[in-house]
């Protein structure tokens, strides 16, 4: 049984930028998720046993929040601090990770979809290990 609860994300400061996008911690830190995020329609389904990181932005793109998904390496202080929040779902199960925003694990895998019709702001997903990351945004899907 894990020892991590479930910690509740403060309002980040947000920068979207040519090559990546960067986020400020409540501490003053920046943490900066490198590369352009692949656009996917509607959800994105992660690697097995990789960490995954939410962020979900206002309207304006320059605050978000930023939750990890099933973190059990990151201290709860820690996270208190940098003002990340984190959320675990068991597996089999699905949970609300902000207003139109859910995730759902399944085989070590995070399932998280987006519904654009609550959701107001974008919705990136970094999915990263120690052989690398890749960054997402959910996009509504094209109606045509």
């Amino acid at each position: 049984m894990s020892a991590r609860n479930d910690v509740p994300p403060s309002t980040l400061g947000v920068e979207l930028q040519e090559d990546g996008v960067a986020v400020e911690y409540l501490d003053g830190r920046d943490v900066f998720y490198r590369g352009i995020p692949e656009a996917v329609e509607g959800s994105v389904r992660t690697a097995p046993g990789k960490e995954v990181h939410v962020l979900v932005t206002d309207e304006s793109e320059t605050q978000g929040v930023l939750l990890y998904v099933n973190d059990l390496n990151t201290h709860d202080d820690i996270l208190e601090t940098t003002g990340v929040g984190r959320l675990l779902v068991d597996q089999g199960k699905e949970a609300v990770l902000f207003p139109g925003v859910r995730a759902a694990a399944e085989s070590h895998r995070v399932e998280v979809s987006v519904d654009f019709t609550v959701a107001d702001g974008r919705v990136f997903v970094f999915e990263e290990d120690e052989l690398g990351e890749r960054s997402f945004e959910i996009v509504p899907e094209d109606d045509e």
